[in-house]
């Protein structure tokens, strides 16, 4: 069913040296059933390197997730899938980022709220910017013949001469850790640590988190009182 040969598996088994390739290592984890924990699992004994998720992603919050990145108010928190469509975004994030606005193709998107909105951008617009491209462009990778994608990216280098300008540079980023300072802020000068994390429920999404960073937006997020 996995396309091997009894030897080879049997090889397998007892611990050979027969370098499997990561495909035969995939469809034994299909025929056997192995859930992700499992899958990965198969992968690190037969000493083969995990390949990325590329596989179908939500496009909707799952419920349990939504109801977190709610729970967390009054500090911003925010989900989003790995083309940034934002799946759920709290009201302590709106209070302080806005509200994304939605792509041609009517989902509210991050990076296309970030690389087409009017309104002037602060001080650490270019490096947030340039790091959220950089992001997306490692999630792209992994799937490079998604249509959504690609309408996406055409989309953009047609708005944006910003977009037009980064996205030559073939920039990559996974991580997202750092102290963020909005001098220019309406509420007044916010600093807030940030933290991106994968939920391992759902390891093709990923949660944004803010603290602040200092006393005065720890009073600026609890002054804005109860938060739906």
């Amino acid at each position: 069913m996995a396309g091997v040969g009894l030897s080879w598996y049997t090889w397998l088994e007892q611990g050979r040296d027969i370098t499997p390739s990561a495909g035969v290592i995939d469809a034994l984890a299909r025929v056997f059933s192995l859930d992700p924990a499992e899958r990965n699992h198969l992968f690190d004994l037969a000493g083969v390197p995990v390949p990325p998720d590329s596989g179908p992603y939500p496009t909707e919050a799952p419920e349990e997730l939504k109801v977190i990145v709610d729970g967390l108010n009054p500090n911003p928190a925010y989900l989003i899938g790995p083309r940034s469509d934002v799946l759920a975004w709290n009201a302590a994030a709106t209070l302080m980022l806005g509200t994304p606005t939605s792509a041609p193709d009517g989902r509210q998107n991050l990076l296309w709220w970030m690389f087409t909105d009017d309104r002037e951008h602060g001080t650490q617009w270019d490096e947030t910017a340039r790091n959220a491209l950089a992001r997306f462009r490692s999630e792209q990778a992994r799937r490079y013949d998604d249509p959504s994608f690609t309408g996406l990216i055409d989309d953009l280098l047609e708005a944006s001469s910003s977009f037009r300008e980064y996205w030559p540079r073939h920039e990559v980023l996974d991580a997202q850790l750092g102290t963020k300072h909005m001098a220019d802020h309406p509420l007044g000068p916010l600093s807030v640590h940030h933290l991106q994390s994968i939920p391992t429920s759902h390891p093709s999404l990923r949660l944004t988190q803010f603290v602040p960073a200092d006393e005065a937006t720890r009073r600026v997020f609890e002054d804005a009182g109860p938060l739906p």
